[in-house]
């Protein structure tokens, strides 16, 4: 296939609420530069695909709220292909959304869908198995995606099991499975069929609109009622949007579809989705405390994630352990690491409480 016919996606909608107090409604993870790398996480994963792509094949879908904040952080990207969703209708309404609006530029598009907050170490590995996905999907009638290698029983992610019946790059997936409790992410493990899902996706735009046709019939017609790329795209969109299913695109058509291919990955991959895997992937010092901070005395404190927004602030910790500390201008958040995955709650209690809305 040309290059010419390759497309990207990257879908930076999200709010990162189990990433709180760092990542509010006003300025998400993905914008943010969480490992401290000097690149935002919407900047690295733009970086990674420019590798193989021009950057007018580079589109951005997110809320109309970040349009201007993509804007600013990826200059390089043509301004009209940065698009906002007027409401969050979850990943499927964005996916039909997006393939349309390719597809009236270019009929045979090969799109691939990048999440925006992904840390992945090894792109040597993922611009690799991009271009056999790529490769697959432009000849094939595939919806393929890049299955991760797992390296332990996660339950924070969805796992794809595969049919292994050939010595090859891809696999017919059998199974698509939400978050699992963990009796079943070890024997998942176990099996050695599993792999993690990343939500990479990869398929030309005549098999993904086939797909959304037999699987979600109406949010086709709804979005056919548009017309791409011109003057009254953006109105038509606010209009149909209220009345567009909010489902994901693996429950509406990834676990339906029966011309789903996985191309099993090791790319050295985290969603960065909660404190736990930023402490993971942090720098340690020698008590194993992941610190932002250049002026810290510890005492007796180990494994503990400390993340300050002004990190020239000086702090004292003594007999902590294994906790989750962050000071923003607003919050000040202390929990167990083993807590994270509360922390949507403690957002939701906040929002809660009488002006409690402005701290998230």
């Amino acid at each position: 296939m040309s290059k010419s016919d390759q497309y990207c996606v990257i879908m930076a909608g999200g709010i990162g609420s189990r990433f709180w107090p760092l990542s509010t409604q006003k300025f998400p993870k993905q914008f943010q530069d969480i490992l401290g790398t000097g690149r935002t996480m919407i900047q690295q994963t733009y970086d990674r695909i420019s590798k193989l792509l021009p950057a007018e094949n580079i589109f951005v879908i997110t809320n109309l709220e970040y349009v201007a904040l993509s804007h600013q952080q990826l200059p390089e990207i043509p301004a009209d292909n940065i698009v906002g969703e007027p409401l969050m209708k979850n990943t499927a309404a964005c996916n039909l959304y997006m393939a349309n609006k390719i597809a009236e530029i270019n009929p045979d598009a090969t799109m691939v869908v990048l999440p925006a907050d992904h840390l992945i170490l090894k792109e040597d590995v993922f611009l690799e198995k991009l271009a056999i996905a790529f490769n697959l999907a432009s000849e094939n009638d595939y919806l393929m995606t890049l299955g991760i290698t797992p390296t332990r029983p996660d339950t924070g992610y969805g796992y794809i099991q595969f049919v292994d019946k050939k010595d090859s790059d891809y696999f017919k997936v059998k199974t698509f499975t939400e978050k699992p409790i963990l009796e079943l992410a070890r024997s998942f493990l176990d099996s050695g069929d599993f792999l993690w899902n990343a939500g990479i996706f990869v398929w030309n735009v005549k098999s993904i609109q086939k797909a959304f046709d037999n699987f979600l019939p109406e949010m086709t017609q709804h979005f056919a009622a548009c017309e791409y790329n011109s003057e009254g795209e953006k109105s038509c969109i606010e209009s149909i949007y209220p009345k567009v299913q909010k489902i994901s695109i693996d429950n509406g058509i990834l676990e339906k579809a029966k011309n789903v291919y996985v191309i099993p990955a090791n790319l050295g991959w985290s969603d960065l989705g909660t404190w736990t895997s930023v402490f993971e992937n942090t720098e340690k010092d020698e008590n194993q405390n992941a610190v932002n901070v250049k002026n810290m005395l510890s005492y007796q404190s180990e494994g503990n994630i400390i993340h300050l927004k002004n990190n020239n602030k000086a702090i004292v910790i003594d007999g902590l352990k294994d906790y989750i500390v962050v000071d923003t201008d607003k919050v000040l958040l202390i929990c167990p690491i083993e807590h994270d995955q509360l922390i949507k709650d403690y957002v939701l209690d906040l929002k809660n409480l009488k002006k409690g809305e402005k701290f998230t």
